[in-house]
């Protein structure tokens, strides 16, 4: 079984199950809070470079969704500025086994990469952001005083 370095979102429901598929498959995670690493530009390509520039976005963050930012505009330098200015916008989880990295959480990238043995997978998206109907409700760690316009503005998703 392998040690997993896992940076998440702390509070994000979609990161907790990912955790939880991670365990049941007898993998050890260490969860970081990627808002409390100190990213370098070479720390983040060494998870991102091999991806285009699009794929490096968290695509449910309010920022992007709202239209504020457009990742299929951005250039390597631009992206990584963004990125680095709020480590929230990264595409999550960004795993970490030895010096293997792996971005986001497609469950026969993982199962090929580390093995999900023999976990039941969920149906959908395992990489989608979960919340309830209200904002209030959020499961990323939002709180219900990041609703509405506040929320899109800091584009902590």
């Amino acid at each position: 079984m392998a040690d997993v370095t896992f940076f998440e979102k702390p509070g994000c429901q979609g990161n907790q199950r990912q955790k939880a598929l991670l365990a049941a498959a007898g993998h050890t995670v260490h969860a970081r809070s990627l808002k409390a690493e100190a990213w370098t530009a070479e720390g983040l390509i060494a998870f991102l470079g091999r991806l285009p520039v699009p794929e490096w976005f968290n695509r449910s963050a309010p920022a992007i969704k709202l239209g504020q930012i457009d990742p299929d505009a951005l250039d390597v330098r631009q992206a990584l500025s963004l990125l680095l200015e709020n480590p929230l916008l990264i595409r999550r989880p960004l795993m970490q086994v030895g010096e293997e990295r792996m971005v986001g959480f497609d469950t026969a990238a993982v199962d090929a990469w580390i093995g999900l043995r023999g976990v039941e997978l969920p149906q959908g998206n395992i990489e989608a952001c979960v919340h309830g109907s209200h904002p209030s409700s959020a499961s990323c760690g939002a709180t219900a005083t990041e609703n509405g316009a506040d929320h899109a503005r800091v584009g902590t998703h």
